[in-house]
């Protein structure tokens, strides 16, 4: 213990740990609303930073391991009676745990910030973070054994450079499993709030990061030219028994769905509206705007008397519910502080949907259709840039359009211009084209 404490008052390892930490926390709370929605959605942006952190690990220990190079001392410790795996075990040690630790803290420190507003704690955050501490205590291992086999000055950098070039062509490269085996970043893209990473890609990457942090070990101990070569089998073995336990289909590879994170939470009472497990810190906030939304949809016949949130996913195929006209789906949207973004916009949108689940595959007349919605909204229309979040440029003719047909339709008696609106809604159910309905 006292060689262990020495190692981490002189060594590379406080060091080391002390600058992932802050490069870490630094980089999560440049954009904290990538992360905010809950506890998965951090785990996935902290492993998607390990690009910087697994680089800056492994350029570590490769400074760490030219130590006794640059001290001219390696004869003389090779004379010593302590073999060289007892004499690197502190080093070792200090450098894997300091490095382990700081990425565990990088998402504590992320925690501390969603901890009273995420709903919802996956129990696989607990697997996906312990793997991404051990692919750190990796780096820093395969670091200091390359480190001592090449001690040159030019190690380290050209390490981070490397290992920043072999975390991301790894990630993105086919077949996806490959890419799931050997990146520690594989799977951090985002999709949507419900997503996961399949038990099965992290058992592979930590077979894999195990695998490299024994190599790494192997090589750091080896004396003899056969030793060193040997150090290959490890990796070696590692990566078959990787490759066998790794899925192969897309559906566990791309963005995989946690189905209980994607189950709905609803309201006891009516007019019920329902948002995912995940999501379900807002509830309490939607829920008064979703009912007033549906309140002035319900001037027209036959639409929806429930609000859910959608829950389909993009990332890749699958099968779609059944559409059902009595429940309109919307977008739940998450500030940077776990709580509903843009709320001003969610009675706006509900109405400009006429009560129709967009397909994306029928004709839209968006000039026509928010004349209707802001007839029933009962105020003039006003830009989508203003009301839609995403939207972010508009041509001004367009607004200028939907504001001639609003006039009209005031001129009209309430009675014909609700039929107008009506007619509307019916040809968007229909997937007809609405050009001319409000101005016939």
């Amino acid at each position: 213990m006292s060689i262990l404490r020495i190692e981490l008052r002189r060594s590379a390892a406080a060091g080391a740990a002390l600058l992932a930490l802050v490069v870490g926390v630094a980089a999560l709370y440049i954009d904290p609303g990538r992360w905010s929605e809950g506890w998965m959605p951090l785990v996935l942006t902290t492993k998607e930073y390990t690009i910087l952190l697994w680089p800056l690990a492994l350029a570590a220990g490769a400074w760490q391991g030219r130590r006794e190079h640059r001290a001219k001392v390696g004869e003389l410790f090779d004379t010593t009676p302590r073999s060289p795996a007892r004499r690197m075990l502190p080093v070792l040690v200090a450098m894997g745990a300091t490095l382990g630790l700081a990425y565990l803290l990088v998402v504590v420190a992320g925690g501390v910030r969603i901890a009273s507003t995420a709903a919802y704690f996956p129990p696989d955050v607990v697997l996906i973070v312990l793997v991404g501490a051990l692919s750190l205590v990796a780096a820093a291992w395969l670091g200091l054994g390359i480190g001592r086999l090449l001690p040159a000055l030019v190690t380290a950098p050209a390490l981070a450079v490397s290992g920043v070039l072999l975390v991301f062509f790894t990630a993105i490269m086919r077949p996806d499993w490959l890419g799931a085996v050997l990146s520690p970043v594989y799977g951090s893209s985002r999709f949507y709030s419900f997503q996961t990473i399949d038990a099965r890609v992290t058992g592979a990457l930590a077979i894999w990061m195990g695998a490299l942090a024994l190599t790494g070990v192997v090589l750091l101990v080896a004396r003899s030219p056969l030793a060193r070569v040997a150090a290959v089998l490890p990796a070696l073995l590692g990566l078959t028994a990787a490759a066998v336990i790794v899925p192969r289909d897309e559906t566990s590879l791309i963005a995989p769905i946690d189905p209980v994170a994607r189950e709905l939470v609803c309201t006891d009472d009516a007019p019920k509206v329902c948002v995912t497990r995940v999501n379900a810190n807002v509830l309490d906030t939607l829920t008064p705007l979703a009912r007033e939304g549906l309140a002035v949809l319900a001037k027209l016949p036959g639409t929806p008397t429930q609000v859910h949130e959608d829950r389909r996913s993009y990332a890749v195929p699958m099968e779609m519910p059944a559409r059902d006209d009595d429940i309109l789906v919307i977008t739940v949207r998450i500030d940077d502080r776990g709580g509903l973004a843009h709320p001003a916009a969610v009675v706006p949108e509900i109405v400009l949907s006429l009560g129709v689940n967009g397909t994306g595959e029928c004709p839209r007349n968006g000039v026509v259709e928010r004349a209707a919605a802001y007839y029933l909204l009962d105020r003039e229309p006003v830009s989508d840039v203003d009301v839609i979040p995403e939207m972010i440029s508009e041509d001004p003719e367009i607004n200028a359009e939907a504001v001639a047909l609003w006039q009209g339709l005031r001129k009209l008696p309430p009675s014909e211009a609700l039929s107008r609106v009506a007619a509307v809604r019916a040809a968007v159910l229909a997937c007809q084209d609405t050009t001319g309905l409000l101005s016939r």
